[in-house]
């Protein structure tokens, strides 16, 4: 008997708790060694409702500024990767079931155009985009 797929809201919810760690090895930019945050899902999205209006992060901003909120070099880039989508579809899921945008997690703020996450999602872009036109932000 397989198990049904779970949302991406419950993937938000569900997983370990981010800790702080030493990196295994170099790569992506950090080097072995490096306190090294591995964030949560729910890390990263409250760290992007956290975020004013017209701001705006790129991948690479967003970890900085994660990790040093959190008293790391480094912010794992692959975990990010993962989070950012899993962010990225509930907060469309929550938009599908009726949530007002104003209570949504703004992730148009952490996905400027290029943004590696964007080719992955299931969703019209188009509603990123219009998002970031709104608050002043990059669409080009």
């Amino acid at each position: 008997m397989s198990s049904a797929r779970k949302t991406w809201a419950e993937r938000l919810r569900s997983g370990k708790p981010h800790e702080v760690k030493p990196a295994p090895i170099d790569i992506a930019g950090m080097k072995a060694g490096q306190r090294m945050l591995v964030p949560s899902a729910l890390l990263v999205d409250g760290f992007i409702r956290g975020l004013p209006a017209g701001s705006s992060f790129s991948a690479k901003a967003l970890r900085q500024a994660m990790a040093e909120a959190h008293g790391a070099e480094v912010t794992c880039p692959i975990t990010m990767g993962f989070h950012l989508r899993t962010v990225a579809e509930a907060m469309w899921e929550s938009l599908a079931g009726g949530t007002p945008v104003d209570r949504l997690t703004p992730v148009w703020r952490v996905l400027p155009p290029g943004s590696a996450t964007l080719p992955k999602l299931s969703f019209d872009l188009g509603f990123i985009r219009r998002r970031r036109e709104l608050e002043g932000l990059d669409t080009s």
